[in-house]
């Protein structure tokens, strides 16, 4: 299949396309489009403009990624060059996207169980008039699995994020807790876990909805009388995704009917998915029946993003918006932003919004300058990667060099004044610390600081050496 040129895969799709569209469609939304190559069962065409591009993925991503997995396996895939203009005196430049390999995301209509005489079960989304009701499972078609970058910090959430997809209240994973501070992709996971689940299984009816929604939902229902249909519609549920259940903290009646529905989808094999910005044990003001069933199946959290995640983050969402950026400026960013995704990413858009603003070329000095005002907003804290990038810098030494075994004296030093810092400039505790730099252990490390400071007081060059590196690290 791989010796198959881009126009022999492309001729093929377009084959099978021709029939399940109508010829003027065909005419105008097919025929303008240029293979350009296939690599890595990835075929990539040209089309001419971004609107052609949006529409494409609309109407037809379906049909086209069924067709793609058709000639080059499973694993096909699809990426845009796209022909944008650039104003009136420029010619045209090309950029590059990657399709979303995401069609329509929606539930087929459900039936309630309404009596000839009674009235219709409302939909708290949607006031419905019929019996069946259409329910919108409010997902966010861009938080895929495609799109969310797996680290050590979120491995287990996402595998089992993934296996709950695969067979949806079939798993002990039921319910599944993700639980981690703001930003880390809670959010982004759970809605990834909704599309993939209704990818697999159409017929499965999904819902998304935020705890403070919910609550809302449910005042509204007892002002008006509703309660029963409330809980009703929310029992019709395949797969129901809570997103930040802590808000139901100090609110007993919904914690109360949260409870009811809770067991009804439980007992009826129905997949339930819930995001906390805290573990369950600490949770505070919640119910104690409602904490123990969150512990029935799987609580998983999710950990600030470690170097090597936060690199992959950048990398994909700037493959994504399809531009460049050199890698020197990814790196910086990327040792800068620590704390999470969500402020790692608003980094990346600030950069680009300045240079693009200011018509200004994308370089580490802009990132600096752009940085120091967003890191002030965000107090950040000098991350142990970054202390140990700046002295192997220095020392001009391998960063994984300083990490081994070796006792050869430089290395020790460089070592010894990476863990030194970071006791200084980090709030990280001596063991993690140590985990960081080689996996020593917290006596080694309290040992380097002792080292530190008593060669401070004794030689010059050394001293120098502290100095040197302090100025690098806090006026970066």
């Amino acid at each position: 299949m791989s010796e198959l040129t881009s126009q022999e895969v492309w001729s093929k799709c377009l084959n099978v396309i021709k029939d399940n569209v109508s010829p003027q469609n065909f005419k105008t939304w097919f025929e303008p489009i240029v293979p350009v190559n296939v690599q890595n069962k990835t075929l990539t065409i040209q089309v001419p403009s971004s609107f052609f591009f949006e529409y494409l993925e609309e109407h037809y991503i379906t049909l086209i990624r069924k067709t793609i997995k058709r000639f080059l396996g499973k694993d096909g895939k699809l990426d845009y060059n796209i022909v944008v203009e650039s104003g009136q005196n420029t010619s045209p430049y090309i950029t590059n996207l990657p399709s979303n390999h995401q069609g329509s995301v929606k539930n087929n209509p459900i039936s309630m169980p309404i009596g000839i005489n009674s009235p219709s079960i409302r939909n708290p989304f949607i006031i419905p008039g019929l019996q069946k009701i259409n329910i919108n499972p409010q997902l966010n078609p861009s938080y895929t699995f495609e799109a969310f970058v797996e680290g050590e910090c979120n491995r287990l959430a996402r595998s089992a994020g993934y296996a709950v997809a695969q067979k949806p209240g079939g798993t002990s994973f039921n319910p599944l807790l993700i639980y981690g501070s703001g930003g880390l992709g809670k959010t982004h996971l759970s809605n990834a876990i909704g599309i993939e689940t209704k990818k697999l299984f159409p017929e499965k009816t999904v819902l998304y909805v935020s705890a403070d929604k919910f609550q809302t939902q449910f005042v509204d229902s007892i002002m008006d009388g509703k309660k029963n249909d409330f809980m009703h519609f929310y029992q019709s549920i395949d797969v129901l995704i809570i997103d930040d259940v802590q808000f139901f903290c100090g609110k007993e009646k919904t914690q109360d009917v949260f409870f009811h529905i809770f067991n009804h989808l439980h007992q009826n094999g129905k997949q339930i998915i819930l995001t906390s910005d805290k573990a369950p044990v600490d949770i505070v003001g919640m119910e104690q029946r409602l904490l123990s069933r969150f512990k029935w199946g799987l609580a998983a959290d999710l950990q600030s993003p470690e170097l090597e995640t936060r690199l992959a983050i950048l990398k994909k969402k700037i493959k994504n918006d399809g531009i460049e950026i050199p890698y020197e400026v990814i790196e910086y960013i990327a040792y800068s932003i620590t704390t999470n995704v969500r402020e790692l990413e608003g980094s990346l858009i600030s950069l680009l919004a300045q240079a693009s603003l200011n018509r200004k070329e994308i370089t580490i000095d802009l990132a600096k300058n752009m940085l120091d005002k967003f890191v002030k907003n965000t107090a950040r804290e000098v991350s142990i990667d970054y202390i140990q990038k700046v002295v192997c810098d220095y020392f001009d030494i391998p960063v994984e060099i300083m990490k081994s075994k070796t006792r050869k004296r430089e290395i020790v030093q460089a070592r010894q004044l990476a863990m030194y810092f970071s006791k200084q400039l980090t709030k990280s505790s001596l063991a993690h610390i140590g985990k960081h730099c080689g996996n020593k252990d917290h006596a080694t490390v309290l040992h380097a600081c002792k080292t530190v400071n008593n060669l401070s007081d004794t030689d010059k060059r050394f001293k120098g050496f502290i100095s040197d590196i302090e100025k690098r690290l806090i006026h970066s």
